[in-house]
């Protein structure tokens, strides 16, 4: 997700603002040298932006520079690929997102397997999807669009960017546990696919909340549902799918990882610093800019979670026979 320049630049200028919250008396060794964070995607991606801030929050907290390195490309395989090859001394390491539970399967010849060679440190924050369609399309709740897309098979396109993004994903898992046929149309990034949407090429979309509601609130797209388990306070009266599709609930996340066989007390160290960095009142709001909210996790808690994902992905990439371009 590539945000405007402007956003940006107000989140990062947002990072630099957080308060030098209080260190303590620390004797651990760790860190003595700068940390590299390792991302996925490019300069100005959702994922980058929360690196940047996390970044910060380290540096500020452990004394250390946090130093974002951006390494985009095959789905995040290249960060990724990076870090495991790194040594596991707490000085390399990853930003995850959504897309490392989906590219495990997508790609069939990795050189590392994520879930033994990744090392989860802590979940950091959520941002919930949300289901749009253009004005045009008669159907105004999901229940109408199931029946809709029902009665016109083969007739609904839905935007994508590219085969192991999120936007196809999620639509998907919609059609996966709705039996519903949607024709995927994939563009190069959800800016082009917007243009698209809004003209009527396409007719529905699963995209993030924070680039739908000014579309939304014009009037120039129609809101159906989040994709999260809980309504959005942006939008409290759209609801979710999952009021309509029982068990249908996702959203994107990050979080941090490490080599495996990183030292227990690093992990435990970060993961804790994290989690105090989430709690602060500044934190959240610049995940709120964000429009997600903050989503502590555990080392053991992350893990599980990552688990779990891969392992639904894996099923929605086999359901839509998925392969990547």
């Amino acid at each position: 997700m590539k945000l405007p320049r402007r956003k940006f630049l107000h989140l990062a200028a947002g990072a630099a603002a957080l308060p030098a919250l209080s260190r303590g008396a620390r004797a651990q060794a760790y860190p003595s040298r700068p940390v590299r964070i390792m991302v996925g995607f490019a300069a100005g991606s959702a994922s980058d932006i929360v690196a940047r801030l996390l970044g910060q929050l380290l540096s500020e907290r452990l004394g250390q520079p946090f130093v974002v390195e951006n390494r985009p490309g095959a789905g995040t395989n290249l960060a990724t690929e990076a870090v495991v090859r790194a040594p596991a001394d707490g000085y390399a390491l990853l930003m995850v997102a959504s897309a490392n539970s989906i590219t495990p399967t997508l790609y069939d010849r990795l050189n590392f397997n994520f879930i033994q060679d990744i090392a989860p440190i802590a979940g950091t924050n959520s941002n919930p999807y949300i289901m749009v369609v253009n004005p045009s399309l008669p159907a105004k709740t999901v229940p109408e669009f199931i029946a809709y897309a029902n009665a016109n098979p083969g007739k609904i396109n839905m935007a994508t960017a590219g085969p192991g993004s999120t936007l196809r994903m999620f639509g998907e898992l919609f059609s996966m546990m709705t039996g519903v046929s949607l024709t995927s149309v994939s563009y190069r990034g959800g800016s082009a696919a917007f243009v698209d949407l809004l003209s009527g090429q396409v007719q529905v979309m699963f995209g993030p909340l924070s680039e739908s509601i000014g579309h939304i609130r014009s009037g120039q797209l129609r809101a159906l549902a989040v994709t999260s388990p809980v309504r959005s306070p942006v939008l409290p009266d759209v609801p979710t799918v999952g009021e309509s599709v029982p068990g249908y609930e996702t959203d994107t996340w990050y979080g941090i990882g490490a080599p495996k066989n990183t030292p227990a007390e690093i992990i435990g160290l970060v993961n804790a610093e994290i989690n105090a960095g989430l709690a602060d009142a500044k934190m959240k709001e610049r995940f709120a800019d964000l429009g997600g909210v903050s989503f502590p996790l555990s080392p053991a808690e992350f893990g599980k979670f990552l688990a779990e994902q891969t392992e639904k992905w894996t099923k929605v990439i086999a359901f839509a026979g998925i392969k990547p371009e």
